[in-house]
């Protein structure tokens, strides 16, 4: 069955009974709008999900998608310290989109967000000539402040929790086996970390809560975000290839299969949905959180080079493209 042989009603009817309604819900779906609690100050986020540019129908499934798209978003919301409570989902449709492929988008939004007790309190459906999904988070941060992408401060330590190039592993390792080449056994994980990034939600209010000065969720490459930072605080980020190693080292042998540079993966490679914190250097990292660079006072951006001049890997520049951009063709 298509969406184009149901009328919106019905096809809201197939897959709105499997969304989770969300512990700060007082109204949901159904209604002109949602109405939620917050408690403290709130935090909005969006990102939107195109066929083709983000995401294809042929590697991923609905349900993959729709995870996906709730947790880029709620990864957003606990960089900046706060806790996900809600998201709303507007999603395009072609006619000939079936069904089924919908029912499974909602079932992926649940079970990202169910766990954690985020509701999908309402959204949009529209036809169109594409697929996508724009995705809205909301987040409250309580009695904290919310932890920007400004304040580091030279001598401040960089940290990073959770995976590296694991998401642009996976990728390369759907591109390959599109061009016949065998997969390692093992690499399950690299595929999953593609279409269903995991980011730890809960270290972010932990970073919080910690002290950390500055934060961002690492959707676009560790340089690319580390350099984003830099710009904010007027500072340099400069990252240790000694204690980068452990992550290239768990990709080395996937890499090698396929005639890839691990280190390429981990210092640019989007879409893990870790988060990169800055810490006072007397801090005690909060678990999990694991060291992986020193900030500098000496960025110098006189050239143009945006965030590109705000990080370096051991003192040193690192040459050709620094992560993902929506708008670069290469």
């Amino acid at each position: 069955m298509r969406v184009a042989d149901l009328t919106e009603t019905e096809l809201i009817a197939r897959f709105a009974p499997v969304l989770p309604y969300g512990a700060r819900t007082v109204l949901g779906p159904g209604d002109d709008a949602a109405v939620l609690t917050p408690r403290g100050d709130l935090v909005v986020t969006t990102d939107v999900l195109v066929e083709g540019r983000h995401f294809r129908t042929d590697w991923s499934t609905g349900a993959d998608v729709g995870w996906r798209a709730a947790m880029q978003n709620l990864a957003d919301v606990a960089a900046m310290g706060a806790v996900p409570t809600a998201i709303v989902v507007a999603l395009t449709l072609p006619g000939e989109t079936e069904v089924v492929w919908v029912e499974n988008f909602a079932r992926g939004l649940a079970e990202a967000c169910g766990p954690h007790g985020v509701g999908v309190v309402g959204g949009d459906l529209s036809g169109g000539p594409v697929l996508s999904a724009a995705v809205t988070a909301l987040g409250e941060l309580g009695d904290v402040a919310p932890v920007t992408r400004g304040g580091a401060c030279a001598g401040d330590v960089v940290a990073h929790v959770g995976v590296l190039g694991h998401s642009a592993a996976g990728l390369a390792l759907l591109q390959a086996a599109a061009e016949g080449v065998t997969l390692l056994p093992g690499t399950g994980h690299l595929l999953d970390a593609f279409r269903r990034p995991d980011p730890p939600l809960l270290a972010g209010p932990a970073a919080a809560a910690a002290g950390a000065r500055s934060m961002l969720d690492v959707s676009d490459g560790l340089l690319r975000d580390a350099g984003r930072i830099g710009v904010a605080s007027g500072v340099r980020l400069d990252l240790s290839r000694r204690l980068l190693a452990p992550a290239v080292e768990e990709l080395l042998e996937t890499a090698e299969v396929i005639g890839a540079d691990p280190w390429t993966w981990v210092l640019t490679g989007g879409e893990d949905h870790g988060l990169l914190a800055i810490f006072p250097a007397q801090t005690a990292l909060p678990a999990e959180f694991r060291r992986i660079g020193v900030v500098v006072d000496d960025a110098n951006d006189d050239d143009g080079a945006g965030p590109a001049a705000h990080v370096t890997v051991d003192g040193a520049a690192w040459s050709g493209v620094s992560g993902w951009d929506h708008f670069d063709a290469r």
